[in-house]
């Protein structure tokens, strides 16, 4: 008996309260399934965050978004959108023009390089997805998808949903 309330004692303090174990499961499964996407886009010359920013950029064709939009629907912040960008463009992938009546606003838009590069990617991407998640059935991952989206709705800002 001694044993059990020390190993249910050793347990209820392996965490100092319910949110922060969950949310260190939390933090610990993104950094497995984190591991497939970087193995994938590292033989691509990407990270996870650039290759997000070009699908942002695909969906807003032809048009493409300003800067700070851009950066406001990334999945992860970036604090230097700029330096990730130049990166993406140095490499053909983006192109960036300022706007003719506000000089200070930067259009960004995917290049024909970038959508190849996507189209490229595309089967990859749904592979790497399935065998991140794809033990998960349907309505494991409706469920899931929900419960996210509620953890961090208190925290998101306006039109951060994507």
């Amino acid at each position: 008996m001694k044993v059990t309330r020390q190993a249910s004692t050793a347990t209820a303090r392996a965490f100092d309260s319910p949110e922060q174990e969950v949310y260190l499961n939390l933090w610990r499964t993104y950094d497995r399934l984190r591991a497939f996407e970087d193995e994938l886009f590292a033989r691509h010359d990407l990270t996870a965050q650039q290759y997000n920013a070009l699908r942002l950029l695909r969906a807003s064709q032809p048009d493409g978004l300003r800067t700070l939009e851009l950066a406001g629907r990334l999945i992860s912040r970036a604090p230097d959108i700029t330096r990730l960008l130049d990166r993406l463009e140095t490499r053909g992938l983006i192109a960036r023009t300022r706007l003719s009546d506000n000089r200070r606003v930067v259009q960004v838009v995917l290049t024909e390089g970038g959508k190849a590069l996507l189209d490229e990617l595309a089967d990859a991407v749904l592979d790497c997805a399935h065998r991140q998640l794809g033990h998960l059935d349907a309505e494991q991952q409706r469920r899931l998808t929900e419960l996210l989206r509620a953890a961090r709705l208190p925290h998101e800002d306006a039109g951060g949903e994507w």
